[in-house]
């Protein structure tokens, strides 16, 4: 490990989607000179999730959408123009067993150290790994109902999955497609019975069991135009025709940094008091998808980066020095 020290900070930010920029514009104008740390460990990249959504609908002030990736330059630019300091470095070690906070950054593992941290790293859907699904990831393929679902109003769409959430979306999407197809490697899903009974009584979705996706089509258009299934049982493929395939076999917090020193939740997810962002260590504060696994929305993680940043600033007010 480097023996290189930078000099201590009022506040470190670790994590740069919709949560982290805000926490860093909100930190920026109470003068406590926040530092960010980009880059997204764990396989993430900087700016997050909406770093491969193409169009946004339904953050406000954009009524006429806009990409993700330059929301994201829109949220970058204005962390930097509040005087934010962003360095594009992974975070590769924490200690968060007293203050100082210790950070080690890059390859070279230069030491930081700060009052407070900010912990925002977010989640990463979960994938099916197909070539194909890559291929067509914002063109037809999401892992967000909610987000995308809109752009296939009066389709016929696909939804992966056999939990609450693959329930959840198949309920959302039956509200503004023609169809719903749900997709379960069992023979049974394995959602909650009260789920599975609102998804199983509705006319607009149609469940297929024992099945996984063998290749998603057509890359070549680049734009979903059916689903091609294997029949785990029976090795029998089929196709069917949808223009949207919605992944919903769930999310994985970045976490991994903090495990073993801070609270998580069964899940996973960075554990946060009720009504706060404040995580079971003093000073260490949690925002956005890495603490929250019920929305899982742009604008609600921009909403608990405000809640951490004011907070940080409340806390170091009477915590500062001592």
């Amino acid at each position: 490990m480097s023996d290189s020290i930078s000099p201590p900070r009022k506040v470190i930010i670790i994590g740069s989607g919709p949560a982290g920029h805000t926490a860093a514009i909100y930190a920026s104008r109470a003068n406590l000179s926040p530092l960010m740390f980009e880059g997204m460990t764990r396989g993430g990249i900087p700016g997050g999730q909406l770093m491969i959504t193409n169009d946004v609908e339904n953050y406000p002030g954009f009524p006429e959408k806009i990409t993700g990736p330059d929301l994201m330059k829109a949220f970058r630019g204005q962390s930097l123009r509040q005087g934010c300091e962003i360095v594009t470095e992974d975070v590769e070690k924490v200690d968060l067993s007293r203050r100082p906070f210790r950070v080690w950054v890059g390859h070279e593992r230069i030491e930081y150290t700060a009052e407070a941290l900010i912990l925002a790293t977010g989640a990463q859907a979960k994938w099916l790994n197909l070539e194909t699904e890559h291929a067509l990831k914002g063109r037809g393929v999401s892992a967000c109902a909610v987000c995308d679902g809109a752009f296939f109003r009066g389709q016929d769409v696909m939804v992966v999955g056999g939990g609450d959430t693959a329930m959840e979306e198949s309920m959302y999407l039956s509200g503004i497609c023609r169809s719903v197809t749900v997709v379960h490697r069992r023979d049974a899903f394995r959602a909650s019975r009260t789920m599975q009974d609102r998804v199983l009584r509705n006319p607009k979705i149609r469940p297929v069991y024992e099945s996984a996706v063998e290749e998603v089509l057509d890359v070549d258009k680049g734009e979903v135009t059916g689903v091609r299934l294997r029949n785990l049982r029976t090795q029998e493929t089929n196709l069917v025709p949808v223009t949207g395939l919605f992944v919903a076999i769930g999310h994985t917090p970045n976490t991994d940094l903090f495990a073993g020193q801070v609270e998580l939740h069964d899940n996973g997810y960075l554990k946060t008091k009720p009504g706060t962002t404040q995580t079971s260590v003093p000073g260490v504060f949690a925002c956005g998808d890495v603490q929250d696994f019920v929305y899982r929305q742009a604008v609600t993680a921009a909403g608990t980066g405000c809640m951490a940043a004011l907070e940080v600033e409340r806390w170091l007010a009477v915590n500062e020095g001592h």
